[in-house]
């Protein structure tokens, strides 16, 4: 699309800005391309002239559509930039309080701040299985997709987490490691991932402190391995640290603190253990208060060292051993206590020998007091014949010190983590494993030391192994999917890794330099300077000379060179490290010895290795520095990353003041520059960024399709033809094998089209719908109106007419009477009025005499009082002034007098006087001489000056009249502007004044309608009470005695709670013995994943990084070489142009040096001809002529020169321009294309002002030309004699190129003038078009709103109602045929069924039949049906037949073989053969029968895990201890049998005891048979519930889904299968009907249907809560019309009663919730009410995930989600967001008593019992 149509008006784009970094802004008015100002509207109704240019400005980036905001992916997104990525961030974090989001492969974390519920084992539960991006994004996901791709792959994993400090990083590790320890667990009791998880509270308490960024920050990098075996157990782990940040035990900046042991050790120093420790407060150690901040809000110490412990305890570190490394600990505190003091010389220095602080140290380390006091002041010299002991300086002392206490500090450290490797080792044989590595991200400071430079070489390392991972992955996709693929140019940060670590890199010469005996880091410095000044990713600060700057892919990082080597050698004294190893305490000594003995001896199958080698020997040469040791961990900790699938957890800090759910955009940009995500992004938007099925596809756009291609079965010929169709460029899509692949903004695109698609068909429908109503309304009101009007007239008529009439009766009464009563009342008035001015006016009068005659004489005394005052004072005056000069003058006489006394009687006086008078007068003389010189040259000059004025004001007096006959039409054109401005001005303030009486009466209506709605509410609210009371009083009776039921039966059902909770926990624990004791029968490892049945055909499918071949390699090249020989041909078109701008350049310079030449030589003319003619009185007005004659000549060149080659250029410009920008918005994420296109302009311009500045040229030398030829020619006329001398040849050529010229000037003006004229009219016709389609689109608004108004009278029921009326009409008759296809199905299905068992009677008959021919010998037929008269219902065998009876009825019996028997025939057999062992007391017969039943019923169910076998097992046993219930003789049992079976009865044994042994079994059986259930029917219930499309007229709104990686799923198995609700209700039916063909207990199976839909209901409402792309109107419909299904199955099986329809009361109110209104206050109302069975955490969580489809729906606003939850405080509901799905209710197994007689049970011979005899 080109940039018209692309930048129209109404769109949306983003501009940068100062505060929030990216602004919001809409297009108020199209733009064409080459417009230099883009009109916006911002936010806050403000209007913005933003300027665009091609290279300063480019054109801002076009916003999203809302349906795409909030995205789970980025790379979803159709706009892939950087404010589309900060904004669908900050959408997801502010509004939905989403803190995970997919880019790609990356997942996005933003830090809270604030505990979430989303880290419990039941979410554990709902992410394990799944597919990474099936649910919302997640640390689980993450770690399941790397626990999948480990088991189907075959391949290591490793998740690399990593972000600045307070990002998350080390909560997001540990939440994976959870993950893992929570599915992956352990096979046997070994607990290794127990320990996995305990090694976490000790790595942050002696890694972990406080900085001003983060109160819990890792100071060290670890990567944690984690084993698994073959069956993808955990089984042990390793772990490996780098770089811990030693300094930090020595020194803290302010509002920092140190390790968090040590603090927790000065917590609980009060414990009697530590008493010999000496530890006190923490304030009061150097190392532990150099922050000045000792204490974290929110954190306990002492209760995190409870933690520590308890995990050293864990782990298998013994009490002693703790208490050894808490002296340890407590040493280093008070190393930093003790005070070196200074002696005087200022070169050697001593420690107290009562430093209490120094004997704490050699008391806890066990070292010799007097030999640590020496060497930690003095230090050992070595020289090749001598050894001297050397003293030190205080400062140097303590430099020792702080060394030694580093040292120990990380020895310390790492023999810890050595100690939880040994722990977390294992003797199997580790399979694979997956690492957590939990790295530092990116740092700068104020000041950067050799730490942050570590830190970030790590990084650069980081980024550059995920740059070629996302970049491989990219091309992987591409080739699988067969689309062309083009190399995309991405950031290589190899340059920066080698100037760190290559030959004579920064690491190389530091090293060197540490080696150099005098080597400082200023002289390091400046050989950084030397050696790679000539770097692009070095350089040097201007003003400093001892630092050095980085440029790394993240920013310019500044480092200074002060430490860098001393914490490169790390340098510790020998003396020291000797006398630690002689310590009489073992943990000590063992510290610092030597490691390399120890570490031959070691064989482990688990590489247990540290983060960096523990030295040797602390001076000698030969031991490796800080940084070689740290590059050589991070060589093998990149070849570990490289050798596995990495997946990438990026974690963002949301703002510096750690406020929850606080967004700063400028430090969440700058992140995520840094950690690579918009790498990332740029990387998919180079390429096609957006991608989907074939089926989603023509599912979402098939609106925009012809009827032939919606009606045609292949998907992939249909979605051709429509985006050949609709997207004109081809280069903009790629089809692929399963996939479309679309250029960035192309969805945004089609999201257009077809919502305009969808807004045409709407207002269609709508335009027939209301015209039709009006006209119905229209003729109902015109013939009620006729009718009312003909009535009315009528009426009103008589009634005027009587009103006339009495109205002039009245008038004439009025008359009279008004004119009397007003006559009279005007004459009193009038006498008293006159009464009442005469005495008023006489006494004023008087009173204004008397007020008159008192001021004139006041006037006259104050006359005379101040014109006497006024003298006196003036004589005072005057006196005092008189005297005040007399006196001065006469001082200043005085002192006058004085002075010329002395002057007078002094001769030098007179010598001054004449010394220098001559010189003066000289000088006088000769400065008048030269004034009058100066005077006459000034009136030369001056007359000279006013010749040249007068012809230059003649000049421009005549370019003035010129230039304002040019501008008439300008001022005209102002006027008319200025005009409509006005009429604009008034426009909008009738506007204003009609919109601000508008909302006065909608404020008045309003208060009027909520008068009325209050009180309707107050009566409404008197009615409900008083209903309220009556039912209460009806009510008190009736509950009386219900209550006191209910509590018992709530008792009672907690009490069998309990017991069966501990049953299934024993079941286990004999289930585990088992599986122990064939585990150790076996003597081979099987190979497979037992996991899950998802992952069974996921492991069919290879890795999917496989390698490349070599002729692939050849493809790749040759369309690379392809593409760019077509890059070439198309920029050829452009640059053709510069080409001809070059060429004309040379043409315009060869031009002027001929004309330069020319002038030359007729200036050389004239020099000769102006002495001839200088007599002359006519050369100074010929010469002024010419002078006018030349500038008019020069103006007018100039001008139509420049008119002429400013348009030419200005067109080839403007064709460059677009030329440019089409490829850029062809190639916008290229900026290798970008670069040479920005390069190509940069030219162009340097051409274009070279060009202007030779036309300048050009043109003063044609003038001067001009010129120079009339001066000839009238030398020529005033001189003859010399004209031969001159060429007659020259002036007319030129002359006629003059001519030329100008004609060419005039034609191309003329053709410019036309082309200006012609685009004037069409520009106008086309404003005239859009005007009249603004006007429409108007006209249309206004009938639509006519047309909303009066849907929305309505109730929001009837606007629900009206909407779905029509869709449950179809749906109500597909189901009611749905119905009678199924009820003939099942009449067909009981047909057969009934036919079935007759042949079965038929074969048994024929088998009794043929034994009886083949044994004559036997005596009895236990086959035949009829009844034998002495047969008692007891069953008779041998004791050895016994295991043959067993192994007959239990083992080897199929549920199908005895389905067309009586139900529950094996255990009518048991009984009846127990009840024969009764008979004839033989306790040890009944004892051995039902125990090797019970056992034999375990191993079965052991080996046959299917719902059809424990269904069948538990009905029998169900019924076999109903049996011995109701033959056991109690009475309480007896009451509904019949006379028969009451004789029956046992006689002898009481069998108690096993009718409690086989209630147990059968809720053993009970739970394996709802577990086996949930199993099958759990991979049905999201696809069925949630996805499947049972509403097939809802299937065109599908969601966009988020892009699934293709290592997520089995894609060449054809992904997973999808069910469908059918399916899932096929299922319920199978097991109903398995569980009734089976005979068990109709109370049976509606607890297990009801706990069966407790878990679709869980399962479910889970997956709604962490899925936002199921979170819309169109999925509610969807799971309503499920749930009703679901219903309507109830009732169907006779289920309904069984509490099961209330376990779907959840999903069906979240349903509701998706489907209601989310606007007003009152649909709060309304929500709060509807939603009784969910959760207020739910009820949030659904609101915030919902997701319009289309752009007419709205979302969620997050005023409403507040109001709903301050409406729901109230409610105290429990903090849960997901449902337990493993929670099981308890079973009750209500007595039954059978109806069958045991002397009518009939034995079939299939069963081979001929050994029973009945008895």
């Amino acid at each position: 699309m080109s940039v018209n149509e692309l930048y129209t008006k109404f769109t949306r784009v983003w501009i940068p800005d100062a505060t929030d970094v990216w602004k919001a802004a809409e297009i108020t008015r199209d733009y064409r391309e080459g417009e230099a100002v883009l009109h916006l509207r911002l936010e806050d109704d403000s209007t913005l002239e933003y300027p665009v240019g091609p290279k300063s400005n480019p054109l801002p980036f076009l916003r999203n559509p809302d349906i795409l905001v909030g995205e789970n992916d980025l790379t979803a997104l159709s706009y892939l930039h950087e404010p589309a990525v900060l904004h669908n961030l900050r959408v997801r974090f502010l509004e939905s309080n989403h803190i995970y989001t997919y880019c790609g492969i990356v997942l996005v974390a933003i830090n809270p701040y604030e505990q979430l519920p989303i880290y419990g084992e039941e979410v554990i539960n709902a992410y394990s299985g799944q597919n990474m991006g099936d649910m919302d994004p997640h640390i689980f996901a993450v770690a399941e997709e790397a626990y999948k791709q480990m088991a189907r792959d075959e391949r290591n994993q490793s998740i690399i987490v990593s972000g600045e400090s307070g990002a998350g990083k080390t909560v997001s590790a540990k939440y994976a490691m959870r993950f893992f320890a929570t599915v992956g667990g352990s096979a046997n009791d070994a607990n290794v991932e127990e320990k996995v998880l305990a090694s976490s509270p000790i790595m942050e308490a002696i890694g972990n402190a406080k900085t001003t960024r983060n109160d819990n920050s890792s100071r060290f990098g670890k990567y944690i391995q984690i084993g698994f075996s073959r069956h993808y157990h955990i089984i042990g782990a390793n772990m490996r640290t780098y770089l811990l940040e030693k300094s930090r035990v020595v020194f803290q900046a302010e509002d920092e603190r140190n390790y968090h042991i040590f603090y927790q050790l000065c917590a609980s120093a009060s414990l009697p253990e530590f008493s010999e420790l000496g530890l006190t407060s923490a304030e009061d150690f150097v190392y532990t208060s150099l922050g000045e901040n000792v204490f974290i809000d929110g954190v306990n110490d002492a209760d995190d060292f409870k933690k520590t412990r308890q995990a050293f305890t864990l782990l298998g570190i013994k009490d002693p051993s703790q208490i050894s490394i808490f002296r340890i600990l407590a040493s280093v505190l008070h190393l930093g206590n003790i005070e070196i003091c200074s002696e005087r010389d200022g070169e050697s220095c001593r420690i107290s020998r009562n430093d209490i602080h120094l004997k704490h140290f050699c008391k806890l380390l066990g070292v010799e007091l007097q030999q640590m006091e020496h060497w930690l002041c003095h230090r050992k010299l070595v020289t090749a014949s001598e050894t001297y002991v050397k003293s030190m300086a205080s400062k140097q002392a303590s430099n020792a010190r702080d060394a030694l206490a580093k040292h120990i500090y990380a020895r310390l450290f790492d023999w810890i983590v050595e100690h939880i490797n040994v722990v977390l080792q294992t003797s199997s044989k580790q399979h694979s494993f997956i690492g957590v590595l939990d790295i530092y991200g990116f740092e700068t400071f104020e000041v950067n030391s050799f730490e942050q430079f570590c830190i970030n070489y790590a990084n650069e390392k980081l980024q550059q192994q995920f740059n070629s991972h996302v970049f491989k992955l990219e091309q992987d996709e591409y080739m699988k999917e067969q689309i062309p693929w083009t190399l995309i140019d991405f950031y290589d940060n190899q340059p920066c890794i080698d100037l760190i670590e290559a030959r004579l890199g920064v690491l190389d010469l530091l090293d060197e330099e540490c080696k150099v005996p005098r080597g400082t880091d200023q002289n390091w410095a400046q050989k950084l300077y030397k050696q790679h000044s000539s770097s692009a990713h070095f350089q040097k600060p201007r003003m400093s000379n001892t630092s050095f700057i980085i440029v790394h892919f993240a920013d310019k990082v500044e480092y200074q060179c002060s430490g860098f080597l001393e914490k490169n050698r790390d340098t510790v004294y020998e003396e020291q490290i000797n006398i630690l190893k002689a310590s009489q305490f073992q943990l000590v000594a063992d510290l610092f010895s030597d490691k390399d003995d120890m570490a031959s001896s070691k064989t482990s199958r688990v590489n247990v290795r540290a983060a960096r080698s523990t030295p040797k020997a602390p001076n000698k040469e030969h031991r490796k520095t800080v940084g070689l040791q740290f590059r050589s961990s991070l060589h093998l900790l990149m070849e570990t990353l490289n050798a596995t699938t990495p997946h990438y957890v990026r974690c963002i800090k949301p703002n510096d003041c750690k406020e929850a759910f606080s967004f700063d955009s400028s430090r969440a940009v700058q992140q995520l520059r840094a950690c690579g995500v918009l790498e990332t992004i740029r990387i998919s938007a180079a390429g096609y960024p957006s991608r989907w099925t074939y089926q989603d596809f023509f599912n979402r756009y098939r609106v925009l399709m012809r009827k032939s291609d919606m009606t045609s079965a292949d998907r992939k010929l249909a979605c051709r033809n429509l985006l050949e169709t609709l997207v004109k460029e081809p280069d903009m899509f790629q089809f692929g094998r399963t996939k479309i692949f679309f250029r960035a903004g192309q969805v945004a695109y089609l999201e257009k089209l077809r919502a305009d698609k969808f807004r045409a068909a709407c207002i269609k429908i709508q335009k027939t719908v209301r015209g039709w109503l009006q006209r119905v309304r229209y003729r109902k009101i015109r013939t009620s109106a006729i009718m009312l009007q003909r009535y009315g007239r009528g009426y009103l008529a008589r009634r005027y007419a009587e009103f006339l009439r009495l109205t002039q009766a009245a008038l004439i009464c009025q008359k009279q009477y008004r004119m009397v009563r007003e006559r009279r009342a005007f004459l009193r008035v009038r006498q008293a009025v006159v009464t009442i001015q005469a005495y008023t006016r006489g006494m004023y009068t008087r009173r204004i005499y008397h007020e008159f005659l008192l001021h004139h004489r006041a006037m006259i005394i104050q006359k005379r009082v101040r014109g006497w005052l006024q003298r006196s004072k003036f004589r005072r005056a005057r006196a005092a002034a008189i005297i005040i000069q007399c006196a001065y003058r006469r001082v200043l006489a005085k002192r006058q007098f004085k002075q010329l006394k002395i002057e007078a009687r002094s001769a030098q006086h007179l010598r001054n006087l004449n010394t220098g008078m001559e010189n003066k007068i000289v000088q006088l003389q000769r400065r008048m001489d030269d004034q009058s010189k100066e005077y006459r040259t000034q009136n030369e000059q001056l007359l000279l000056t006013n010749t040249t004025l007068g012809s230059e004001v003649t000049r421009l007096q005549q370019l003035l009249q010129q230039a304002r006959s040019r501008q008439g039409d300008g001022g005209q054109l102002m006027s008319l502007q200025e005009e409509l401005e006005r009429l604009r001005a008034e426009l909008q303030e009738a506007q204003t004044q009609r919109r601000r009486q508008e909302e006065e009466h909608q404020a008045e209506k309003l208060g009027l309608t909520q008068r009325v709605r209050h009180l309707e509410e107050e009566n409404a609210l008197l009615k409900c009470e008083k209903e309220e009371l009556n039912q209460r009083i009806l009510q008190q009776f009736e509950n009386a005695a219900g209550d006191e039921s209910m509590s018992l039966q709530a008792e009672l059902d907690a009490e069998r709670q309990r017991y069966q909770n501990l049953l299934k926990e024993f079941s286990r624990l004999e289930q585990r013995y088992d599986n122990m004791k064939e585990e150790m029968s076996l003597t081979k490892f099987h190979a497979g994943h037992q996991r899950n049945p998802s992952n069974q055909s996921s492991l069919e499918s290879d890795s999917n990084y496989t390698s490349i071949s070599t002729s692939e390699v050849g493809d790749t090249d040759d369309s690379i070489q392809m593409v760019e020989e077509m890059g070439v041909e198309k920029a050829a078109m452009d640059i053709s142009l510069f080409m001809k701008l070059q060429k004309r350049v040379r043409e315009l310079e060869q031009e002027r040096r001929k004309l330069q030449a020319s002038v030359d030589k007729f200036e050389e003319l004239a020099k000769r001809k102006v002495t001839t003619v200088e007599p002359k009185v006519s050369e100074a007005k010929s010469a002024a002529d010419r002078q006018e004659t030349a500038d008019a000549a020069y103006n007018n060149l100039k001008r139509q020169e420049l008119e002429l080659e400013n348009k030419k250029l200005k067109n080839d410009l403007n064709e460059l321009r677009k030329g440019v920008a089409e490829r850029a918005s062809q190639n916008n994420s290229s900026n290798e294309l970008q670069e040479g296109y920005n390069a190509l302009l940069s030219q162009l311009k340097a051409a274009n002002e070279e060009l202007e500045a030779r036309k300048e040229e050009v043109l003063i030398l044609r003038t001067q030309i001009v010129s120079t030829a009339q001066q000839l020619e009238g030398n020529q006329r005033l001189d003859n004699t010399d004209g031969s001398e001159v060429t007659s040849s020259e002036a007319p050529v030129d002359k006629e190129e003059a001519v030329r010229a100008y004609h060419g000037l005039c034609e191309s003006k003329k053709l410019l003038e036309a082309q200006l004229q012609s685009q004037a009219r069409q520009h106008s016709d086309e404003l005239e078009a859009l005007h009249t389609q603004i006007d429409l689109l108007k006209d249309d608004i206004e009938k639509k709103q006519e047309k909303l108004n009066d849907i929305m009278a309505l109730s929001p029921e009837a606007q629900v109602e009206y909407s779905v009326q029509l869709e449950i009409t179809r749906l109500t008759n597909d189901n009611l045929d749905l119905k009678e296809l199924v009820e003939k199905l099942e009449k067909n299905e009981r047909k057969l069924k009934k036919q079935l068992r007759i042949y079965m009677k038929r074969v048994q008959e024929l088998e009794v039949s043929h034994s009886s021919r083949s044994k004559p010998e036997l005596s009895r037929q236990v086959t035949v049906q009829r009844k034998e008269k002495d047969f008692e219902g007891m069953l008779e065998y041998c004791r050895e037949d016994e295991a043959l009876l067993v192994r007959t009825l239990i083992t080897d019996i199929r549920p199908n073989s005895v389905s067309a028997t009586v139900p529950c025939l094996p255990a009518y057999i048991l009984f009846m053969c127990i009840r024969h062992a009764d008979y004839i007391n033989d306790d040890q017969k009944v004892e051995s029968l039902l125990t090797a039943t019970i056992n034999t019923i375990k191993k079965v169910l052991k080996k046959h895990d299917d719902f059809e076998t424990t269904s069948f097992w538990l009905a029998n046993t169900s019924r076999l201890l109903h049996c011995l219930k109701q033959y056991s003789g109690d009475e309480a049992f007896m009451t509904q049998n019949t006379a028969k079976q009451n004789e029956h009865c046992l006689k002898n044994f009481d069998l108690s005891e096993y009718r409690q042994v086989l209630s147990d079994l059968s809720i053993q059986i009970y739970q394996q048979l709802i577990r086996v259930a949930e199993g099958i029917i759990q991979p049905m219930i999201v696809s069925a519930m949630l996805e499947s499309e049972s509403i097939l007229s809802l299937a065109g709104v599908k969601t966009m889904g988020y892009r699934n990686r293709s290592s997520s799923m089995d894609t060449d198995g054809g992904g997973s299968s999808s069910y469908t609700l059918q399916a899932l209700i096929r299922q319920l039916s199978q097991f109903h009907g398995i569980m009734r063909d089976h005979g068990l207990d109709p109370e049976i199976i509606g607890q297990v249907v009801r706990q069966l839909f407790h878990c679709i209901n869980a399962i479910t409402l889970n997956n709604l809560l962490l899925r936002k792309d199921v979170c819309s109107w169109s999925t509610g419909m969807q799971l309503r019309y499920n749930t009703s299904q679901m219903e309507e199955w109830l009732r169907g099986n006779n289920q309904y009663q069984s509490k099961a329809a209330t376990m779907l009361e959840p999903i069906i109110q979240a349903a509701q919730l998706l489907q209601v209104k989310k606007k007003t206050s009152q649909d709060v109302e309304a929500i709060c009410s509807l939603c009784s069975a969910l959760t207020t955490q739910q009820i949030v969580k659904i609101l915030n995930l919902y997701t319009p489809l289309n752009e007419f729906e709205e979302r969620v606003t997050v005023s409403f989600i507040r109001n709903i939850q301050n409406r729901l405080q109230e409610r105290n509901d429990p903090p849960l967001l997901l449902v337990d799905t493993k929670q099981t209710f308890p079973v009750l197994f209500p007595y039954t008593p059978s109806a069958l007689s045991l002397e009518t049970l009939h034995i079939p011979a299939s069963l081979n019992l001929d050994f029973l005899i009945r008895v």
